[in-house]
Protein backbone atom coordinates (compact mmCIF):
# COMPACT_ATOMS: atom_id res chain seq x y z
CA UNK A 1 0.00 0.00 0.00
CA UNK A 2 1.40 3.58 -0.94
CA UNK A 3 0.02 6.77 1.04
CA UNK A 4 1.02 10.32 -0.44
CA UNK A 5 0.80 12.98 2.06
CA UNK A 6 1.31 17.16 1.61
CA UNK A 7 3.42 17.97 3.68
CA UNK A 8 3.49 21.73 5.07
CA UNK A 9 6.12 23.62 6.71
CA UNK A 10 8.94 22.25 5.28
CA UNK A 11 11.84 25.06 4.37
CA UNK A 12 14.85 22.72 4.26
CA UNK A 13 16.55 19.69 3.71
CA UNK A 14 16.70 19.53 7.58
CA UNK A 15 13.17 19.77 7.74
CA UNK A 16 12.45 16.85 4.59
CA UNK A 17 15.17 14.54 7.31
CA UNK A 18 13.22 15.47 10.19
CA UNK A 19 10.24 14.32 8.56
CA UNK A 20 11.09 11.00 6.92
CA UNK A 21 12.95 10.19 10.13
CA UNK A 22 9.20 10.79 12.02
CA UNK A 23 7.50 8.03 9.33
CA UNK A 24 9.76 6.30 9.07
CA UNK A 25 9.53 5.63 13.20
CA UNK A 26 5.55 4.56 12.84
CA UNK A 27 4.93 0.61 13.04
CA UNK A 28 4.19 -0.79 9.22
CA UNK A 29 5.82 2.17 7.36
CA UNK A 30 8.71 0.03 5.16
CA UNK A 31 9.83 2.93 3.00
CA UNK A 32 9.61 6.84 2.82
CA UNK A 33 10.23 9.37 -0.01
CA UNK A 34 9.99 12.68 1.24
CA UNK A 35 10.28 15.12 -1.55
CA UNK A 36 10.77 18.92 -0.47
CA UNK A 37 9.98 20.64 -3.51
CA UNK A 38 6.70 19.06 -4.50
CA UNK A 39 6.11 19.30 -0.40
CA UNK A 40 5.22 15.70 -0.30
CA UNK A 41 5.65 12.05 1.02
CA UNK A 42 4.79 9.02 -0.15
CA UNK A 43 4.84 6.57 2.40
CA UNK A 44 5.27 2.29 1.36
CA UNK A 45 3.69 0.26 3.99
CA UNK A 46 0.61 -0.78 6.17
CA UNK A 47 0.54 2.01 8.20
CA UNK A 48 -2.96 3.66 9.32
CA UNK A 49 -2.94 7.68 7.44
CA UNK A 50 -4.12 8.97 10.35
CA UNK A 51 -1.02 7.21 12.20
CA UNK A 52 1.07 9.35 9.93
CA UNK A 53 -0.45 12.46 10.03
CA UNK A 54 -0.08 12.18 13.53
CA UNK A 55 3.82 11.50 13.13
CA UNK A 56 4.35 14.22 10.93
CA UNK A 57 2.10 16.55 13.70
CA UNK A 58 4.10 16.00 16.09
CA UNK A 59 7.30 16.73 14.56
CA UNK A 60 5.70 20.46 13.99
CA UNK A 61 5.00 20.23 10.19
CA UNK A 62 1.52 20.03 8.66
CA UNK A 63 -0.15 16.73 6.89
CA UNK A 64 -3.12 15.39 5.29
CA UNK A 65 -3.62 12.82 2.38
CA UNK A 66 -3.14 13.74 -1.04
CA UNK A 67 -6.37 13.48 -3.11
Amino acid sequence: MTTELTVTGMSCGHCEQAVASALKNVPGVQDVQVDLQRATATVRGEAEPQALIAAVTEEGYGAQVRG
